[in-house]
């Protein structure tokens, strides 16, 4: 925009340029030439009153003065014959005005002939001639027309500095609009705009203020309702805790570990919901260590339903992910819980973690049941009975760090889920405080 703008007024400013300096310039190329014209006239003129009255001899050596002086060559014809003032030739417009004692000004290639026919004179008609060069002519022209040129490419060059002002100081604010309206997108809810600018953008920046504001609002609402929705499952857990209180021997123990595992999932629910910051650019964690507590947690279960379980990771180090634990731990705890929800009891399972080209990790769930339906991709679909929300989880998950996930086919024809999770993105350089002067 602030392009265009400067190119708008760059073309009108030239056209106004041409339609002003064009004219001037030939203008001053006319008054150039009829200031010689009339100066040579001038010459020619002075000499009129000496020619009709003097005799030869005082007319020779005035006509020899005046023409030394003059602006350029001055000639008098006498009827005799005879040449006075600067050598030249007889021109035809000399001879018509001999004969028919017309004064006139001719133009020709080389310049412009001035000649004024002097009647009275007892040997007949003389003639005075002035001629003016076409250097003459155009004479200072060329340094005028250079003057308007730099004139006019001075006022092209100041327009241009002001509309580039003017543009920027009309597209900053659009600027600013967006770049906060990329800030919400990523889910900086902190982000506003500063009014500024015209009135029109003003009442932009006011209404995407409201916006966000707006969003805040809801998004705290909805937070609300998933603390409340989860806070109400502590009373079942409650229950159960003293239902597996009053049962006795190892099956006592590992259905209160596990109600212990519930409770604590669901606190930190609440936890998230009610406390999640708006966003949260460089979150981090090693996937490693995450995900084989995950499969360690599911492992118990496999074995109860008769599950074969399957753990590679591939990688020696640590494989940092731009994914916080929780909601890694949160994805890998939906694909496996899909993989016991969709398929029938000895159904085996692998699971998969490898380094990912560029950093980041790529995980894979790989199952031999019977395969996934095209629901599953859906949000809130499902064949199972279920919410359908467990790929959505994951797939959310792999987004916010700037991957992506793949639903496909294995070798075994049963269901294959790829996270392609990426790199933690590193902070941001600490400000470095100017050096102080003394």
């Amino acid at each position: 925009m602030r392009r265009r703008l400067t190119l708008l007024v760059a073309a009108t400013m030239c056209l106004a340029l041409l339609a002003f300096v064009v004219p001037l310039a030939l203008l001053l190329r006319t008054v150039a030439q009829d200031r010689a014209t009339v100066a040579a006239g001038a010459d020619a003129q002075s000499l009129v009153s000496l020619v009709g009255t003097a005799d030869p001899q005082t007319l020779r050596g005035s006509v020899e003065h005046v023409a030394a002086g003059a602006r350029g060559p001055l000639t008098v014809f006498l009827a005799d014959g005879s040449v006075l003032g600067t050598p030249a030739a007889r021109t035809s417009a000399v001879r018509l005005a001999s004969l028919a004692g017309v004064s006139r000004t001719v133009e020709r290639a080389d310049g412009r002939e001035i000649v004024v026919a002097v009647l009275g004179r007892p040997d007949g008609t003389a003639v005075i001639r002035a001629f003016v060069p076409a250097a003459e002519l155009t004479r200072g022209v060329t340094q005028a027309w250079l003057v308007l040129a730099g004139l006019g490419v001075a006022l092209l060059l100041l327009g241009l500095l002001v509309a580039d002002r003017l543009s920027r100081a009309l597209v900053s604010p659009i600027s600013e609009l967006s770049a906060v309206s990329h800030r919400l997108a990523r889910a900086d809810l902190s982000a506003r705009a500063r009014p500024d600018g015209p009135p029109e953008l003003r009442e932009v920046a006011g209404a995407l203020n409201h916006l966000a504001d707006r969003i805040q609002e809801l998004l705290r609402e909805e937070r609300e309702q998933v603390a409340d929705l989860s806070h109400r499952l502590r009373a079942p857990l409650t229950s159960l805790r003293l239902e597996a209180e009053s049962l006795t021997g190892t099956d006592a123990v590992r259905i209160a570990a596990r109600v212990d595992a519930m409770e604590r999932a669901v606190t930190g629910l609440i936890s998230q919901a009610r406390h999640r910051p708006e966003a949260d650019a460089h979150a981090r964690c090693d996937a490693a260590p995450e995900l084989r507590e995950r499969v360690a947690f599911w492992t118990v279960l496999a074995e109860d339903t008769g599950r074969a379980v399957t753990l590679d990771v591939t990688a020696e180090g640590p494989l940092p992910v731009g994914v916080p634990a929780d909601e890694l731990a949160a994805a890998v705890d939906a694909l496996l819980g899909n993989v016991f929800a969709h398929t029938p009891d000895g159904t085996a399972f692998r699971v998969t973690l490898s380094p990912r080209a560029g950093g980041g990790a790529v995980l894979t769930v790989a199952d031999d049941g019977p395969g996934l339906s095209a629901d599953l991709a859906r949000r809130g679909a499902s064949r199972g009975g279920s919410t359908g929300l467990g790929l959505d989880i994951a797939r959310r998950a792999a987004r916010s760090s700037g991957g992506r996930m793949v639903l496909a086919t294995g070798p075994s024809g049963g269901a294959r889920v790829t996270l392609e999770l990426g790199p933690p993105t590193p902070p941001a350089p600490p400000a470095v405080p100017p050096p102080l002067s003394r």
